[in-house]
């Protein structure tokens, strides 16, 4: 079983980078399970064709983790792939964090935890230890940064290869790092500033997903652009970073910049 995590800044389309690899990887017949880590619980909704489905945390509020079936919280999207949705805390009460946790203990209790591929979708703006379970506890295998050349998103992925590197000295850990992904967001030079950054945190950029509107078109069918638009070149984009991904065997240590190092590579790629 691969167990892959997919990291980035909230915002940067991580939750829709992760369902057009789950529905690709189905694709290629493998069995596939999304866990959607992350408060807002809308990683799964396109292969869902936009049903919000229940969230762990709400049904252990509502019934206690006691009373709680694998059909309540495992539900079968686009392609077959199994989907799961963490949740969050109430606005303004407890810890978005402790979902996370609540949800792994309640998925091994009930033996879910399985498949060819599982793709856990992680929010990475803050890497608290709500966030980093799936690396700390030797769930996800192979991470993936999810950024684009903005410098904030850059900023937020080399937060991420900070904890990959702290968290890959500790006995229980297996995490390390398995390349970086560009979504893209058409500033100039993009690709090779990503790629630089790759390179520099001892990393590789392994896809480069370009800014289209069928993306969005998609998402207004509440569907993915691997079932929305098939033939499309996006959905080769999605199809190849799938079999990239799945075929991996080249992972790293990361060695994160320093802040000042961040800045000064930053300016190095933008025109002033």
């Amino acid at each position: 079983m691969k167990q892959i995590a997919l990291y980035g800044k909230g915002g940067i389309g991580k939750s829709t980078t992760a369902a057009n690899l789950s529905a690709a990887l189905a694709g290629e017949k493998l069995d596939i399970l999304q866990i959607g880590c992350d408060p807002k619980h809308d990683s799964t909704r396109m292969l869902m064709h936009g049903t919000w489905i229940p969230t762990v945390l709400d049904l252990i509020r509502e019934r206690g983790d006691e009373n709680i079936t694998v059909d309540d919280v495992v539900y079968q999207g686009f392609r077959g792939v199994r989907c799961v949705e963490a949740g969050g805390p109430e606005p303004g009460i407890g810890c978005a964090g402790r979902g996370i946790i609540a949800t792994f203990q309640l998925l091994e209790r009930l033996d879910a935890l399985k498949g060819d591929v599982i793709v856990y979708d992680v929010l990475g703006d803050v890497v608290c230890g709500g966030f980093a379970m799936p690396m700390r506890e030797g769930y996800a295998q192979e991470i993936y940064l999810v950024t684009s050349g903005e410098l904030m998103s850059i900023y937020a992925a080399n937060n991420i290869a900070k904890a990959i590197a702290r968290l890959s000295r500790r006995v229980r850990s297996r995490c390390t790092l398995g390349g970086v992904i560009c979504n893209a967001k058409n500033i100039e030079g993009e690709q090779e500033l990503v790629e630089e950054f790759a390179r520099r945190i001892n990393s590789r950029l392994i896809a480069y997903i370009p800014r289209d509107r069928v993306v969005q078109i998609a998402e207004l069918q509440k569907q993915t652009v691997v079932e929305y638009a098939p033939e499309s070149d996006q959905a080769a984009v999605y199809q190849e970073l799938a079999r990239t991904i799945s075929g991996n065997e080249t992972t790293s240590i990361p060695t994160p910049l320093e802040m000042d190092e961040l800045e000064s590579f930053a300016l190095e790629f933008v025109q002033v």
